[in-house]
């Protein structure tokens, strides 16, 4: 039986809480790759509650979002398309150190915190 959108959002929210813990514990580029994956699923969630089938396995974020004909704000948009383009790099490193500095402290706060107002906005839609 597959899950329900709602615990899709389970889902997504503790995925966001993981990140959280990758970034206290200093492991930024993996808390980035676990900020791709709760919107993710938190789209997967919207996917499957509006289109009443179970949501395919892809990781594209604009797929989803074309798919399920989702109008996100332009500021959101914009966001959501910078995090779907780092969504290989943390997720197949092929250089760790380069990573490292591409995503250092300050920038990955600021991705943790944008992907906290995208969950927010997606569960508003559910």
């Amino acid at each position: 039986m597959a899950k329900g959108p709602e615990e899709w959002f389970t889902q997504a929210e503790y995925d966001l809480s993981t990140a959280d813990y990758m970034f206290d514990g200093g492991r930024y580029f993996y808390a980035v790759f676990m900020c791709h994956l709760s919107i993710e699923k938190a789209l997967k969630g919207l996917y499957q509650k509006k289109l009443e089938i179970v949501p395919p396995k892809v990781h594209n974020l604009i797929f989803l979002i074309e798919k399920i004909g989702l109008e996100l704000p332009t500021v959101l948009c914009d966001w959501v398309f910078a995090i779907n383009r780092v969504s290989i790099p943390t997720r197949y490193p092929e250089n760790l150190v380069k990573l490292q500095k591409d995503f250092d402290k300050e920038r990955t706060k600021e991705i943790l915190e944008q992907s906290k107002e995208v969950l927010q906005w997606l569960k508003a839609q559910l």
